[in-house]
């Protein structure tokens, strides 16, 4: 299936893929526009394509392009043994039934063991001080190469916007307001959609990227720019859009039904939270009710392991497999 480069960045991160979220750096940056973060959809591919599930959304967010490629060329004899190694894992009271909250809960897990592995890795990268917390100028110097400040003439100057922007996010996190990072404080600076105290820094950085002409909101225009791009950009004065691709009209549609809540042809802070991070929206929820209702082929609520052993292609693209890795190192659980 052929994918839209365009369509992929409405939907950041992601982690992956991924679902992710800001990408730091242990070099001098050489691009000053980071990745977004947003509330995670479960892939960068579209949920649905004419109607219909994608399943290729499943499987690029939870396996990730390079993990999807391995896993592409397991047997689909070696692909069911190791899924029933994790069908195992998923069924917790072992009374041979995946439960939609079993599922649910598996799905959680993974996605809060990404953001711990990321932290651990990051956390050693960055080499804390010997009491075990990060400083602002330590961060600094191994992110960008200099711990002093960015005023005219420095060496950092050239990267103040990012400096600013990192800092600003540095002092968000900062709980205790000491300067310092303990590792708890670090997981929200690194992946601030998942702390309810970080959501504002998400909805302000979402803001500043999109919002080019500085007023504050953001405009139909700017939001069509930011996922589509002005290279494939249509003629603003075209007034039927008729070059535009169906999904970019629908995203126009989207726009103004559902994201303009007052109608008023721009978002504000409050319309962007609810787009970026929507508190009535639970992605791991709706991927169990997706996986259980495309298996379970006796309507009884509940997968067995034949039942998923028997929709292995779609599982494998699930967040059940733990971007590939529950498949492939099933020994660590």
């Amino acid at each position: 299936m052929q994918k839209s480069g365009q369509a992929m960045k409405l939907y950041t991160f992601i982690l992956v893929l991924f679902i992710i979220t800001t990408v730091y750096c242990s070099a001098i940056p050489t691009n000053e526009k980071k990745q977004r973060v947003q509330d995670k959809p479960l892939s960068d591919e579209e949920h649905e394509v004419h109607g219909e599930h994608n399943n290729d959304y499943d499987h690029d967010a939870f396996l990730g392009h390079e993990e999807a490629e391995t896993f592409d060329q397991l047997s689909p004899e070696e692909s069911k043994r190791r899924l029933a190694i994790i069908v195992d894992k998923i069924d917790k009271d072992k009374d041979g039934e995946v439960t939609e909250p079993e599922l649910k809960e598996w799905i959680q897990y993974v996605q809060r063991r990404y953001i711990v592995t990321d932290t651990d890795r990051m956390w050693k990268d960055h080499a804390p001080d010997d009491d075990n917390s990060l400083s602002w100028e330590s961060y600094q110097k191994r992110t960008f190469g200099y711990s002093d400040e960015p005023v005219e003439g420095a060496p950092t100057y050239e990267y103040k916007d990012m400096i600013m922007r990192d800092k600003r996010r540095w002092h968000q996190a900062d709980k205790n307001g000491d300067g310092k990072m303990t590792k708890e404080e670090f997981q929200d600076f690194l992946h601030p959609e998942e702390a309810e105290h970080m959501r504002g820094i998400v909805v302000d950085e979402t803001l500043e990227d999109i919002d080019k002409d500085g007023d504050g909101y953001i405009s139909l225009q700017e939001y069509i720019d930011d996922i589509w791009g002005d290279d494939d950009e249509d003629d603003e004065n075209d007034p039927e859009n008729e070059g535009e691709p169906d999904w970019v009209k629908s995203e126009r549609e989207q726009f103004a039904n559902f994201r303009d809540k007052d109608h008023d042809g721009r978002l504000d802070k409050h319309e962007i939270r609810e787009w970026i991070i929507p508190e009535d929206y639970d992605h791991s929820t709706a991927e169990a009710e997706h996986l259980i209702r495309s298996s379970d082929e006796n309507r009884d609520g509940k997968l067995s392991k034949e039942e998923i052993l028997d929709k292995y292609d779609l599982f494998v693209g699930s967040q059940a497999t733990d971007f590939g890795e529950a498949l492939t190192k099933h020994d660590e659980f």
